[in-house]
């Protein structure tokens, strides 16, 4: 077997993968669960069928095989992110500049406040306003301080937004 024939998620991150203590804690409990809860219950779903015969008509027992792949794959893929996270507490205040972890807050042209939590990319969830620090607003946003303005590329068109507030909580 050569390199290039390697899957995707045996790749380690390239550098660090910046997290908070919050999604650090979820990529873990996921991987804990994965391995204590979901990987043995299926094996044992997969023994069973095994045990009932020809395994080539089988449906449970080649689904069962399927999940387990993809549970296996799943959890290589978390062991490497975790292996690799830098987990960055945004509480610690660092004034008035961006960093991983701050809150910003933002006003556009039409005088409409944004406010976003920069945070790692397995930990976005636009409904509360975490968005990645390698997304377009959250990479411009990345060393600018208070009053500073930012244009940036979304899908609804260029934005110029200013930076209102910084905090970190």
């Amino acid at each position: 077997m050569n390199a290039s024939s390697e899957d995707d998620d045996e790749k380690k991150p390239a550098g660090p993968v910046y997290t908070t203590p919050e999604g650090f804690a979820r990529l873990k409990s996921e991987y804990e669960h994965l391995g204590g809860v979901e990987r043995p219950r299926v094996v044992q779903g997969v023994s069973d069928a095994a045990a009932e015969g020809d395994r080539s008509e089988n449906a449970e027992y080649i689904y069962g095989k399927k999940r387990l792949r993809e549970i296996d794959r799943r959890m290589r893929f978390l062991r490497k992110i975790l292996e690799a996270a830098m987990v960055v507490d945004p509480a610690v205040d660092r004034g008035d500049t961006v960093f991983f972890g701050a809150t910003v807050v933002l006003e556009d042209d039409a005088g409409e406040t944004l406010t976003y939590q920069l945070v790692g990319e397995h930990e976005t969830d636009a409904q509360r306003g975490r968005i990645s620090y390698r997304s377009p607003i959250g990479a411009a946003l990345l060393r600018k301080s208070v009053d500073d303005e930012v244009v940036v590329d979304t899908p609804r068109g260029r934005r110029k937004l200013t930076i209102v507030e910084v905090i970190y909580r």
